[in-house]
C-alpha cells in the first residue's frame, strides 16, 4: 500500500490562504454592503421647505416700543412704521406689529397714514395687510391743474395695502370717504396711480352737495 508524502506546514498554510481567497471578494462585498447602509440610516435627511415652516414657525427676534424709517437715495423720508411689539417669523419673512401706524410717501410726494389693531407685512414693507379697525388714509394734496385733490379714507376690519403700486385692495365690507361724499360696499379695488376705483357687492353712495358757482 502506497503512503502518503508529508504535507509541510508551508504548504497547508498556502492551501488554506488559496481556500480563502475565493470566498474574500464575497467578504469584502458584504462589508462594503453593511457600511453603506449604516451610512444611509446615520446620515440625516432635508426637510422639505414646507416641514421647516410647520416646525419652525417661530419668532427670531422682537421688537417693542419701535420706530423704523427708510430713505430714498436723495434722503428723502419714504416711510416711517411705528408700533408697540413686532414679531419678525424667518420661514416667511413676515413681520406681525401689534397696533402699528405706518406713514409712507410717493414719488408726488402724496401722504398715505396706515393703522390697525395689527398688520402683516412681508420683507421690504411693500405690502402689508392691515386686520381689525383697519383705517388708509391719503391727505390732501394740490394737483397739476390747480385743483385739489380730496382727501381720501378706506375703512374695514381687512385692507390690503400695496405701499409700491400705490393700491388698496380688500376682500371683506370696507367703507370709503372721498372728501365729503360718502360709499360703503362688499369688496375693494382702488388704484391710486391709474385713480381706478372699483366697488362691488351692495354698493352705497351718498354725494354731498356741491356749492354754487
Amino acid at each position: 500500500m502506497a503512503r502518503r508524502a508529508p504535507i509541510s506546514g508551508w504548504a497547508l498554510v498556502r492551501s488554506g490562504w488559496e481556500q480563502a481567497s475565493i470566498y474574500l471578494p464575497i467578504i469584502l462585498m458584504g462589508f462594503m454592503a453593511l457600511g453603506t447602509y449604516w451610512l444611509a440610516r446615520s446620515t440625516p435627511t432635508a426637510s422639505s421647505p414646507e416641514a421647516m415652516r410647520a416646525v419652525h414657525h417661530d419668532p427670531d427676534y422682537f421688537m417693542r416700543g419701535f420706530s423704523v424709517k427708510s430713505f430714498d437715495a436723495a434722503g428723502r423720508l419714504k416711510s416711517e412704521v411705528f408700533g408697540v411689539e413686532a414679531r419678525h417669523y424667518p420661514d416667511t419673512d413676515t413681520l406681525e406689529i401689534d397696533h402699528p401706524r405706518i406713514r409712507a410717501y410717493n414719488e408726488r410726494g402724496e401722504l398715505t397714514v396706515a393703522t390697525a389693531l395689527r398688520a402683516v407685512s412681508n420683507a421690504d414693507a411693500s405690502e402689508v395687510q392691515l386686520i381689525g379697525e383697519a383705517v388708509v388714509t391719503r391727505e390732501p394734496m394740490k394737483g397739476s391743474a390747480a385743483q385739489d385733490s380730496p382727501r381720501l379714507e378706506f375703512r374695514g376690519e381687512f385692507l390690503h395695502v400695496f405701499v409700491k403700486a400705490e393700491k388698496v385692495k380688500s376682500h371683506k365690507p370696507v367703507v370709503l370717504k372721498r372728501g365729503a361724499d360718502e360709499f360703503t360696499a362688499e369688496s375693494l379695488d382702488f388704484d391710486n396711480v391709474d385713480r381706478v376705483l372699483d366697488l362691488r357687492g351692495r354698493v352705497h353712495g351718498m354725494l354731498a352737495a356741491r356749492p354754487s358757482k
